[in-house]
């Protein structure tokens, strides 16, 4: 199985660094700068709570030089994703499955979801219906991303928790081969991944959780912890959940695990930054417009309003102008 991470980050250096220890798996990425060129010197390091090696993986900055794939995970920020869309299709054969960015709703979202919503597009997601229209739905995979991770320099991805959770599915919901295939690479891999029959719900779940938790800590500069001990912040916590879980019911989404459960895994993470709250302090662009044309999308299509989460999102919007020092 040839399997492409389009995007050597943390993310996509975490399932890379996995799969190429799998006998049978040729694993290929993505990567530019200092990044690529020590993956070629001295390979991808993985470091983990739980263990510490190095794997030597293909690596390149042009994606024709690999040629198609039977899996692509694209594991950009979906600003960069949106930019370099046409960069993917050389990885693209009759039957490659693309899994896209998932941290808004993906441009799939509504393929063979049963009910009046069946085939609705998101217009802010996918501007123009390019992804719709160079990828088709079709080869659309979907998985949700629960993998805290950093790149503390250059060749090395860190897994800076225990939490790694990569649940994956087919739009229509069924166990086909190649779901099936991936996730027994996957598990063989060290990685947990199950095929959910519901791959929607584990979407909108990690969704609802960036959706929440990264205006909080960007707009406060605290740790999960430290969000944890104000009883005022997690309150608004609750209302953003509210107001989204509201909007997931209106196109029939379930979601498998109770808000407060959801809630204290998060604070119980301690000294953990969330995601955004780390690119902000390194000074790197925050991924705010997938969360806020995301949610935009589907709360304007399920006629659903958001008003606590669109005023954080305006006042995260413009957090992002200011400094951290500034704060």
């Amino acid at each position: 199985m040839k399997i492409c991470l389009f995007g050597a980050g943390s993310i996509g250096g975490i399932i890379g660094a996995h799969l190429a220890r799998v006998k049978g798996i040729e694993v290929s990425l993505i990567a530019r700068g200092a990044h690529l060129a020590a993956i070629r010197s001295n390979g991808l390091r993985l470091i983990s709570p739980k263990e510490d090696f190095t794997v030597h993986v293909t690596a390149t900055d042009d994606p024709s030089e690999l040629g198609p794939q039977d899996v692509v995970f694209i594991t950009l920020k979906t600003h960069q994703y949106l930019a370099a869309l046409e960069s993917v299709l050389p990885l693209l054969g009759p039957d490659t499955a693309l899994i896209p960015p998932t941290t808004g709703a993906p441009y799939w979202f509504f393929h063979k979801l049963k009910g009046a919503y069946e085939g609705s597009r998101l217009a802010r997601m996918d501007p123009g219906g390019r992804q719709w229209s160079l990828f088709g739905p079709e080869r659309a995979l979907g998985c949700a991303y629960w993998a805290g991770g950093v790149v503390p320099e250059p060749g090395i991805a860190r897994l800076e928790n225990d939490v790694c959770y990569l649940p994956l599915g087919e739009p229509d919901g069924s166990a086909s081969g190649r779901v099936t295939r991936l996730s027994a690479a996957m598990t063989e891999a060290g990685l947990k991944a199950p095929v959910k029959a519901d791959i929607r719900a584990e979407i909108w779940t990690k969704m609802i959780n960036s959706l929440t938790w990264n205006p909080l800590a960007v707009l406060t500069l605290a740790d999960n912890g430290g969000i944890g001990r104000s009883a005022g912040v997690v309150e608004i916590a609750r209302r953003m959940m509210t107001e989204a879980e509201t909007v997931a019911a209106r196109f029939g989404a379930t979601l498998a695990t109770p808000m407060e459960k959801r809630i204290e895994f998060t604070l119980g993470l301690g000294d953990h930054k969330m995601s955004m709250l780390t690119d902000l302090l390194s000074g790197k662009p925050l991924e705010i417009d997938a969360l806020a044309d995301s949610i935009t999308d589907l709360s304007d299509l399920a006629q659903v309003p958001t008003p606590t989460i669109d005023m954080m999102l305006a006042l995260l919007k413009l957090r992002a102008t200011s400094s951290p020092s500034t704060a």
